[in-house]
């Protein structure tokens, strides 16, 4: 193989790179766009679209038992009806999360927390998305 021809693939893999590069940025600032046109929710859209979780108590990974509540916010009624449905799977992903943690964990990391529970919930809906979680009610034992 030649030093031009070295040169020629080089520029193309550079150029391809780039350009998937380009595409791949498109698409990120595309998903993670606030779906409303850049507007926020009013607090009645808030309402209207938000699912409020049964209490859930479980234990944690120190042995103390955690009672929890959240406040689920969609971007539609689509994805409320969805959420409320997906009841179930919520419970299933806070066990799993809520066993990873400790008392100190749990003191702590309730962002860490409601932002996991919206990300795997938001990877199995298919109507809508979740926008916001909020933890509405907590006591650890």
């Amino acid at each position: 193989m030649s030093v031009s021809s070295l040169a020629k693939t080089m520029l193309t893999s550079f150029v391809v790179l780039l350009v998937a590069g380009g595409v791949a940025l498109l698409i990120v600032l595309y998903i993670t766009d606030d779906h409303n046109d850049g507007k926020a929710q009013s607090i009645d859209e808030v309402a209207e679209h938000s699912y409020e979780t049964p209490e859930i108590t479980t234990d944690l990974q120190n042995g103390s038992f955690v009672r929890i509540q959240f406040q689920i916010v969609t971007d539609g009624k689509k994805a409320k009806e969805e959420a409320e449905k997906r009841e179930f799977q919520l419970k299933n992903i806070l066990i799993k999360e809520l066993a990873k943690m400790d008392e100190e964990d749990f003191k702590t990391g309730l962002s860490d927390l409601e932002d996991v529970v919206q990300l795997k919930l938001n990877e199995v809906m298919t109507e809508g998305m979740i926008t916001e979680v909020y933890t509405i009610s907590k006591i650890l034992q």
